[in-house]
């Protein structure tokens, strides 16, 4: 069996864009014999965003004290992202989106085996080009980028369909007690917070493999 990772994250987290870098670099120190699959599960870190979202100068502001605050944290995000490939481009992200429908695309992302494909595109499009994706038509268009038929899409991001599925996804958050993320959840047995280093998330997943092969003995 597959070696399971559940991230918990959302779509505007600069340091969960950052995880999932250091997670693959982590995967890759494991060797390509390790068999795993990743799931990313949704987390909103701001559950009451107007559906429309926010102007992101104002809602920084008001969320660290000034703009300056903000910017100087935008920094530290930039030089961490270099170290693993990322160029953050705040000065083209004008709003800051509600990202229930962007959590929704993952999901059928999950359903059409392009998963990943879909939440590295979404990364991307919010952090380095700029989009909102809080808007309905950016996200069928990452879609098509993803791998996913327009109109399947469409379909799918103007029903109803995974409403439930995420509001239990962001129960579960809840129960294990998440407040922040990225959080792992390995192998449904051992959770790590944080964008660790690749070689924490590694020594994390090689503990969880010891761990069942000496249960196994």
């Amino acid at each position: 069996m597959a070696f399971t990772i559940d991230v918990f994250s959302d779509l505007i987290c600069p340091w969960c864009y950052i995880g999932k870098r250091r997670l693959s670099q982590a995967l890759a120190q494991l060797g390509p014999d390790m068999e795993t699959e990743v799931h990313w599960r949704p987390f909103q870190l701001n559950p009451a965003m107007p559906r429309e979202g926010m102007d992101r100068q104002a809602y920084r502001t008001a969320k660290f004290g000034s703009w300056a605050r903000s910017q100087a944290l935008d920094a530290q995000v930039a030089r961490a992202g270099v170290e693993v490939g990322i160029q953050f481009d705040f000065d083209r992200m004008a709003r800051t989106p509600n990202t229930s429908l962007a959590h929704r695309l993952v999901v059928l992302g999950r359903q059409e085996k392009v998963e990943d494909a879909v939440v590295e595109r979404l990364f991307r499009a919010y952090f380095t080009e700029g989009y909102d994706i809080g808007n309905a038509d950016v996200l069928v268009a990452m879609a098509v980028k993803s791998g996913i038929d327009g109109e399947t899409a469409r379909r799918y991001l103007d029903s109803d369909e995974a409403v439930r599925e995420l509001q239990a996804e962001e129960a579960r958050a809840r129960n294990l007690g998440i407040t922040g993320v990225p959080f792992f959840v390995l192998n449904d047995v051992h959770a790590m917070s944080g964008a660790q280093p690749a070689e924490v998330l590694a020594a994390g997943i090689r503990k969880v493999l010891e761990r069942g092969a000496s249960s196994a003995r």
